[in-house]
């Protein structure tokens, strides 16, 4: 079995549609941030031994040359960064981190203090456990929000402590902004492109 991680479903259609049915690949969605990633993945671990696993899904941008849509890696496991370069995906320093990087400010503290080219909030929780299991384990991520650009919306305050989106905060917070719909549009449409481009790569892998 491959397992294949997301934390929100919205990056995972795009890898649906091009990979299919296989017998033999799972998709796993785990989540948002690092103690929901590693329930998931464990507890699907625990029914069902895997040979490898990826996990995957948007990343904000943290190296100024890293363009939206770009597909980064990082793995320990040299014959998997082979295919994933082959692939298409670039090696990158990848960190996982506690909170959304939301401005520009954020993204460029980020990088100063840890060298790192890109951000999420999953991958160094996964990537433990399948240490701890002996499993191989690539993090594959694709660039979702430049090193230059700000969000349009501070997301940190708009999740629960379960890091489920409070679609109550949501609505009101877009009621009391509504000069920022097309920002959120355009996000929605960058990461409609990014998961495609995501896809790609990973059902040449898988």
């Amino acid at each position: 079995m491959k397992l294949v991680c997301f934390a929100v479903k919205e990056e995972a259609p795009g890898f649906r549609k091009l990979a299919g049915p296989q017998s033999g690949v799972a998709t796993l969605i785990t989540g948002m941030g690092r103690h929901n990633a590693e329930s998931a993945v464990r507890h699907f671990l625990t029914l069902q031994p895997a040979e490898l696993v990826l996990t995957c899904g948007f990343a904000g941008g943290l190296d100024p040359n890293l363009a939206p849509g770009a597909v980064v890696f990082e793995t320990t496991d040299e014959e998997l960064a082979d295919r994933l370069n082959q692939a298409g995906a670039k090696p990158a320093k990848i960190i996982c981190a506690d909170r959304v990087a939301v401005t520009v400010a954020d993204k460029q503290a980020l990088r100063k203090a840890t060298g790192a080219d890109a951000v999420e909030m999953e991958s160094a929780a996964i990537q433990a456990v399948c240490r701890e299991l002996k499993i191989p384990c690539a993090t594959v991520r694709v660039i979702s929000d430049a090193a230059g650009e700000d969000l349009p919306l501070d997301f940190n305050q708009l999740y629960r402590p379960d890091m489920t989106l409070d679609m109550g905060k949501l609505a009101w917070t877009i009621a009391k902004a509504p000069w920022k719909i097309p920002g959120l549009m355009r996000l929605q449409k960058r990461c409609q492109f990014a998961a495609m481009k995501l896809a790609d790569v990973l059902a040449r892998v898988i």
